[in-house]
């Protein structure tokens, strides 16, 4: 689908940070990556050794990052885990409804709260400092935060809607679909489109997403990987 092209969505954390995130990016030759207390992802501009070296230089010895598209080994480096996400995208036809209910922004003031819920849902991926990448929204219930979503990998004229997710205390209550459609009516008065990753096996999310009009584009990898002693590594 022409609003998510190839181009720029099989390695969308290099364009990212070759992008509207460059302030973010650490860079070293073909090698970027976020910093760790924004989020574990790192890409490379090919496949080389070259390329790995410098991102092995990029990591702490202890630390892991997700990366797509590695090429199938990865000199210097350990391959630690996988996971296959979905692409989505909100056509501009579909119509997006106000939220049912008031949706707070949120900002380095909360950055405790989010890490909170977020850990609930899918610890280590949102981190302290998470918030930079973009603007977040939440509910909160008794001045409990339980649902939120934001922005993620920015890329030209289409932000990621990312961290959406509710406590588990308040599942099937609307929440996160109010925050989503918050986020998607300020991305269509600013002309942006709206798109998200999904992991495949999570299909409640992802049918959560398509009744509200995603549509699917297309899968792909992300694979985790960390330091290595050894020369070559392979999944």
């Amino acid at each position: 689908m022409s609003e998510l092209p190839e181009a720029l969505f099989l390695n969308p954390v290099w364009h990212a940070l070759h992008g509207p995130h460059r302030h973010l990016a650490r860079v070293e030759g073909g090698a970027c990556r976020y910093p760790a207390d924004v989020a574990p992802f790192a890409a490379i501009d090919a496949p080389s050794a070259t390329a790995f070296a410098q991102l092995r230089s990029l990591l702490e010895p202890e630390e892991s990052v997700w990366i797509t598209d590695y090429g199938g080994t990865a000199p210097g480096l350990a391959v630690l885990d996988a996971l296959e996400c979905v692409q989505m995208v909100l056509p501009n036809a579909v119509e997006v409804p106000a939220p049912a209910r008031e949706v707070l922004p949120l900002n380095a003031a909360h950055a405790q709260d989010m890490v909170a819920l977020t850990n609930v849902a899918f610890p280590g991926f949102f981190r302290p400092a998470t918030y930079r990448m973009g603007s977040f929204y939440g509910v909160r219930v008794h001045g409990q935060l339980v649902a939120m979503g934001g922005e993620r990998l920015l890329l030209p004229g289409r932000p990621e809607l990312s961290a959406i997710c509710t406590h588990p205390d308040h599942r099937g209550e609307g929440f996160a679909t109010d925050v989503i459609r918050q986020l998607a009516r300020q991305h269509r008065r600013a002309g942006l489109v709206s798109w998200l990753h999904v992991g495949a096996p999570n299909r409640g999310a992802i049918d959560l997403y398509a009744g509200m009009g995603f549509e699917r584009v297309r899968s792909l990898m992300l694979h985790r990987i960390g330091r290595s002693s050894s020369e070559t590594s392979r999944p």
